[in-house]
């Protein structure tokens, strides 16, 4: 028999700060304790909300190029209908809900920032191949992440703040205790999802709105090439309050960068300007609109900042990796820490973990030679070039999370392609055949990655509240087989509805990257080299000051339209927790806005893959007429500033409590 937590206690005072000499580290959950944590209730319902959240986010990936992190909501889930239910003592079970379910999110990140390439360069991508590379990257980024994770989570106890983290453990821990919280995740995520799911079935008010709605802001992108832009989802600007203003302003930088600057500037010449320059370009610089201007030009400078950023993390992260190899050589040689085999800081076994990775190897190794290479050499090259670069950036992957929350996997995954395509183009593989390879190639790593910086954030919440590790690491492997399943299809049900190129298309800003990458590497066009050349000093040159390299060179490459509202996500968050005196109160405005964020999130992406599937079935509804007009333009910034208002209104509702 069990025993079991029978009510669980608030995180100890040393959680979130650094430990004095001799100090240890108690968490909810205590060492002594056996709580139930793998039950067929908390495994079925982890499978659900992968299933769920896997269609949401990889519907919002590819419609708006953001991923949320699925663990706050579903960890709000998880702890509702455990109330509803009547259920006790779920602390652990809910740990295993949520770590089973957070696959999601992951799993969606690497396979959409790469596959949809596959379509947008008029190559064929089947199921198998989508699923393959995805379940295999998740594998992957399990298991050579797991040597690391009691230096990111026990060791480094108090030197990382892991925002996400610590967020999902708040909500595990007090939402116990306050039933009302999934209350309101659920009428937001209603509102939301609503607000979403009228833009995109019925299409009453447009999805964005520009300064040429005027006819002074027609006249400023004619003559100046000046545009300012934002998406009207709900979705999105839920993602920007739980990103918060510091780390939404750094990406919004560098997006006003690129728009108010660098296109502008370009556009000077543009009336000197007489033949096309670039790759694919067809119309000189002064005939070009700004989006124009960005895709050909500008956006390739943020590509270039994004691939240096992280070549200086790996370069950071060097000892670390040092030292996990060296834990991992001793427990194989037999010499194990017996203090940490304790039930809290129990791991799978290293021969475990080294059967599994061969295991894996060997599958990846066979998928490449029979479903994408057919040669045995390239088959070799490609499988040293996942291998080399997944067990290099995992740490870099892991130490964002740990720091700011948001893991650079797309930068990472950019620097792959070229590498990997320049590797490829070197042993004789170019053309189609090498582009499909490279992208394939790129999927699997891009999975390890994220999956490397999303399941540090499941260790980190299970160290804090006592689960077992070996038991969030075993069940992972489940809701990654899940996760990478439900992508595959949702991919190509969203591909059949909307395609990746031409007017409606999903935007896909990560894969369109991708693909402008590889293209000319694997084709012999013009790569335009001194334009990445030129974004990687500017990461270098933003390092030495202390910038973010990383948030300000994806803001330059992502469109403006979806960064700023991040922008205006963060100014609520910040609008919200600043206006009292009493501190108390703010904090309660802000997490009540938390979960509003994460309701606009879950019920935006869900409703707009119930859109979607409508669409592929034949049921359009969308009022393309009145879509088309400035009628529709205005009600959106009616209606937009109408959710921002209710998005305040309800975030400072809450008294001290």
């Amino acid at each position: 028999m069990e025993e079991t937590q029978n009510k669980p206690a608030s995180l100890p005072e040393n959680a979130y700060r650094e430990l004095a000499p001799g100090e240890t580290y108690e968490p909810v959950m205590r060492e002594g304790s056996r709580p139930r944590e793998v039950t067929p209730y908390s495994v079925i319902f982890g499978i659900v909300m992968a299933v769920i959240f896997s269609a949401a986010a990889a519907y919002l990936g590819l419609r708006v190029g953001q991923v949320f992190e699925a663990a706050i909501p579903i960890a709000i889930i998880a702890v509702g209908v455990g109330n509803l239910l009547g259920k006790k003592n779920m602390l652990g079970q809910n740990v295993i809900i949520q770590s089973i379910g957070a696959s999601s999110g992951v799993i969606v990140a690497g396979a959409i920032f790469t596959l949809p390439a596959l379509y947008i360069l008029g190559l064929e991508a089947h199921f198998y191949q989508i699923f393959l590379s995805s379940l295999l990257g998740g594998l992957l980024g399990i298991l050579l992440l797991i040597p690391f994770r009691k230096y990111f989570v026990k060791d480094m106890h108090g030197k990382y703040p892991f925002p996400e983290a610590t967020a999902t453990t708040e909500v595990l821990v007090s939402a116990e205790k306050k039933g009302n919280q999934a209350k309101l995740l659920a009428v937001s995520g209603l509102i939301g999802g609503l607000y979403d799911f009228i833009i995109s079935t019925f299409g009453w008010w447009t999805e964005e709105i520009s300064t040429r709605i005027a006819d002074w802001g027609v006249v400023l992108a004619d003559k100046m090439k000046v545009v300012f832009k934002v998406n009207t989802g709900a979705a999105v600007l839920g993602l920007g309050y739980i990103v918060g203003l510091k780390y939404a302003a750094i990406i919004c930088a560098g997006s006003f960068t690129v728009w108010f600057v660098l296109i502008p500037f370009l556009s000077h010449f543009g009336a000197g300007m007489t033949v096309p320059v670039g790759e694919g370009v067809t119309s000189v610089l002064g005939q070009m609109s700004p989006e124009e201007i960005f895709r050909n030009y500008a956006r390739h400078i943020g590509i270039g900042g994004i691939a240096m950023a992280g070549v200086i993390g790996i370069i950071r992260s060097s000892k670390i990796i040092r030292q996990a190899l060296g834990l991992a050589v001793t427990e194989l040689r037999g010499k194990k820490d017996t203090g940490e085999q304790t039930r809290t800081q129990r791991d799978l076994p290293m021969k475990s973990i080294l059967a599994g990775l061969i295991a894996v190897l060997f599958t990846t190794f066979f998928f490449f030679q029979f479903g994408v290479l057919h040669n045995w050499f390239f088959t070799v090259i490609a499988l040293l070039i996942v291998l080399i670069i997944s067990f290099l950036f995992t740490t870099v992957a892991a130490n964002a999370i740990a720091i700011v929350g948001t893991n650079p996997v797309s930068g990472m995954t950019l620097m792959t392609l070229i590498l990997s395509s320049l590797v490829l183009v070197s042993a004789g593989l170019s053309g189609t055949g090498g582009m499909t390879a490279a992208m394939i190639i790129g999927g699997v790593v891009c999975t390890a990655l994220s999956m490397a910086g999303g399941f540090i954030t499941d260790l980190k919440i299970g160290y804090w509240l006592g689960t077992t590790p070996a038991r969030q690491e075993g069940w992972k492997f489940l809701g990654t087989a899940v996760a990478a399943a439900t992508v595959a299809g949702v991919m190509i049900i969203l591909n059949k509805t909307y395609g990746f190129v031409g007017e409606g298309a999903l935007v896909a800003p990560q894969a369109n990257a991708m693909a402008a990458v590889i293209k000319p590497l694997m084709e012999g066009g013009s790569t335009p080299w001194m334009l990445y050349f030129a974004g990687a000093a500017l990461a270098l040159i933003l390092t030495m000051i202390g910038v973010p390299a990383l948030a300000f060179a994806l803001g330059m490459f992502i469109p403006l339209e979806l960064n700023t509202p991040l922008l205006v996500g963060g100014l609520i968050s910040w609008y919200v927790s600043t206006r009292s005196g009493d501190q108390a109160k703010n904090k309660a405005r802000r997490e009540r806005g938390t979960l509003i964020a994460s309701g606009f999130i879950a019920g935006g992406a869900l409703m707009g893959v119930v859109s979607a599937l409508l669409k592929y079935f034949g049921a359009d509804w969308f009022a393309a007429s009145w879509n088309g007009g400035i009628g529709a333009e205005w009600l959106s910034v009616v209606m937009y500033v109408a959710i921002i208002v209710y998005f305040i209104w309800d975030s400072m509702r809450p008294v001290k409590e």
